[in-house]
C-alpha cells in the first residue's frame, strides 16, 4: 500500500522556508536599496487574473522572482534612511506562526491565547518603557493608530469635563479642542487630529530651543491664553531628525496645572528607558497621560506593530469599547477591542512577546546602546569627510549631515541639490540607504540606526560609500 501523500501545505511552506533562508543568508552582500525600476516591477506583476488556479509552490516561486530588485534592504545592517527595524529571528518565526494560527485577536472568546499573550506584553512593555504599571494599553498597527487611540481617550476626558459626550454626540457642536505641540511635530500627529475630527487648525505650533526641545515659557504662554479650553499638549520623546527629548519634568506639571492632557510621541525614543545609559532623557515622562511607541522600530518586530498606553483607563476604554448582542465577553479576561480601534485584528502580540523574551531586559538595553554608538560613529565620520558638514551629532540614534555646494556664490537651493545628489549616489550604490530631510531651512541627510543586525563593518561600508559618492 502506498503511503498517503504529504499534506498540501507542507510543500509550499517548505519552499517558503527555503526562499526565506536564502534571502537572509545573502543579506549582508545584498543591495540596501531597491534595484528594479517601476516599469520592471509593473511588467512582472500587473498581469491578467488567471481563470484557473495556480499551484501554491509556483505562486511562491513566482512571487520571489518578481520581488527581485524591488525590496529595500531594511532588514539588513546598512539601512539608515528611516527608523525601521529588521525583524528579530524569534519575532519573524512567531509572526509566521501568527499567520498559521490565524487568530482574530479582537476578543478573548475568539482566541484566549492571543488575549493572554497581549496581557503579558502590556506588563513587560510598561516595565521596559518606564510607564505606570496601572496604565491601560493597546497593541495597534503603529504610531499613527497609537496616536489616534491615545488622543481619542484624551478627547473623551476633556470633552466630558465640559459636559459633552463625544461618543454619543459626535464633534459637531462640541467645545473646540486645541492641540499644543512643538513646530517639529511628526506628521502622524496631524493625521490623528484630522481623523478624530478636531481638524488641522486645532494644532498650535510652539517654538523649540537650540537643543530642539519645547520651550516651557512658550507652552506656559499658550496655555494662559485660553486657560479654560480643553487642551492636549503633545511632547516628543525622540525628535525624528535629532532624537531630542522635551523637558518632561518641567512641562508635564505645567500642562497639568492648566488641566491639559499630555500625550508623548515616543515612537522610538521611549525605548531609551530600557537603557540605563540613556533613560535620563526621559525623566518625568511617566507622569504624562498617554504615550505612543512602535514595536517595528527599536524592538525589531515585523511590520506592523505599535503600542498605545493611557494613564486614565476609564477614558481609554470609554473611547474605544463596543458591546453587541452577538459578541461573547468574558468577565475575567481582557477583550482587546475595548482598547484599540480595530475589531478584526491580527494577533500581533505573539511576535512582540517573542521579541521581548529573546532580548530580555539586558538585550534590549544593549540593542539601544549599540545603535546609539553606531549612530554617533556614523554621523561624526561622514560629517568629517571632505565635502560634508556635520549638522547634528547623534546624541541618541539620529544624526544629520549635509553636503554643501562648494562653488562660489552657491545658494541654499544649490546646497540642497548637492545634498540630494550625494544621497542619490549613495543609495544607487546599494552599499547603504539614507534619506533626506529639511531641518532649520537646510536640506540634510538623516542618519537613523535602529536595526539589530547593524555592526561595525556596516558602519565602515556606509562611510566608504559616502566618501566615494563625494569624490565621484
Amino acid at each position: 500500500m502506498n503511503p498517503p501523500p504529504p499534506p498540501a501545505h507542507r510543500a509550499v511552506l517548505t519552499r517558503t522556508l527555503e526562499h526565506a533562508c536564502d534571502y537572509l543568508d545573502l543579506l549582508d552582500g545584498a543591495s540596501a536599496s531597491a534595484r528594479a525600476s517601476t516599469a520592471e516591477l509593473r511588467a512582472r506583476q500587473l498581469r491578467p487574473l488567471p481563470n484557473g488556479g495556480v499551484d501554491p509552490v509556483r505562486v511562491i516561486d513566482d512571487l520571489v522572482a518578481a520581488a527581485d530588485g524591488g525590496l529595500l534592504g531594511n532588514t539588513g545592517g546598512r539601512f539608515f534612511g528611516w527608523v525601521i527595524g529588521g525583524g528579530l529571528p524569534s519575532a519573524v518565526a512567531a509572526d509566521w506562526l501568527t499567520s498559521i494560527w490565524d487568530q482574530n485577536a479582537g476578543l478573548y472568546a475568539c482566541s484566549p491565547f492571543a488575549s493572554i499573550v497581549e496581557e503579558a506584553c502590556g506588563a513587560w512593555l510598561k516595565e521596559l518603557l518606564g510607564l505606570p504599571p496601572t496604565a491601560s494599553f493597546a497593541l495597534v498597527t503603529g504610531c499613527q493608530m497609537s496616536h489616534a487611540t491615545s488622543l481619542a481617550a484624551a478627547r473623551h476626558r476633556l470633552l466630558a469635563a465640559h459636559g459633552w459626550n463625544v461618543e454619543l454626540q459626535g464633534m459637531s457642536g462640541a467645545p473646540r479642542v486645541r492641540v499644543l505641540a512643538a513646530d517639529t511635530l511628526h506628521g502622524s500627529i496631524e493625521r490623528a487630529v484630522r481623523l478624530l475630527g478636531m481638524g488641522r487648525d486645532a494644532i498650535e505650533e510652539l517654538p523649540v530651543d537650540d537643543d530642539c526641545r519645547l520651550i516651557p515659557a512658550a507652552l506656559a504662554e499658550a496655555l494662559a491664553r485660553q486657560p479654560a479650553a480643553p487642551t492636549i499638549v503633545i511632547l516628543q520623546a525622540g525628535d525624528i531628525n535629532t532624537g531630542a527629548f522635551d523637558p518632561f519634568e518641567e512641562v508635564v506639571p505645567l500642562a497639568h496645572r492648566q488641566g491639559a492632557w499630555v500625550h508623548v510621541d515616543g515612537a522610538f525614543g521611549l525605548w531609551a528607558n530600557a537603557s540605563p545609559t540613556h533613560r535620563g532623557n526621559l525623566r518625568g515622562v511617566e507622569h504624562a497621560d498617554s504615550w505612543s511607541c512602535d514595536g517595528h522600530k527599536w524592538l525589531n518586530v515585523p511590520y506592523d506593530c505599535g503600542y498605545a498606553f493611557a494613564a486614565d483607563r476609564e477614558a481609554h476604554q470609554a473611547s474605544m469599547s463596543l458591546r453587541a448582542s452577538y459578541l461573547t465577553h468574558d468577565e475575567d479576561a481582557r477583550d482587546e477591542l475595548d482598547w484599540n480601534p480595530e475589531f478584526s485584528r491580527r494577533a500581533r502580540g505573539i511576535a512582540t512577546y517573542a521579541a521581548l523574551r529573546e532580548l530580555g531586559r539586558n538585550g534590549m538595553a544593549d540593542l539601544v546602546d549599540r545603535c546609539c554608538r553606531f549612530a554617533a560613529d556614523l554621523t561624526s565620520r561622514i560629517g568629517a569627510l571632505t565635502g560634508a558638514e556635520l549638522m547634528w551629532g547623534a546624541s541618541l540614534n539620529q544624526g544629520l549631515v549635509r553636503f554643501p555646494d562648494s562653488r562660489p556664490g552657491a545658494t541654499e537651493a544649490d546646497h540642497a541639490a548637492r545634498t540630494d545628489e550625494i544621497i542619490r549616489r549613495i543609495v544607487q550604490s546599494g552599499e547603504a540607504f539614507f534619506g533626506g530631510t529639511n531641518w532649520r531651512g537646510k536640506r540634510c541627510m538623516r542618519i537613523s540606526v535602529c536595526g539589530w543586525r547593524t555592526n561595525s563593518s556596516d558602519i565602515d561600508r556606509a562611510v566608504a560609500a559616502a566618501s566615494r559618492a563625494l569624490t565621484a
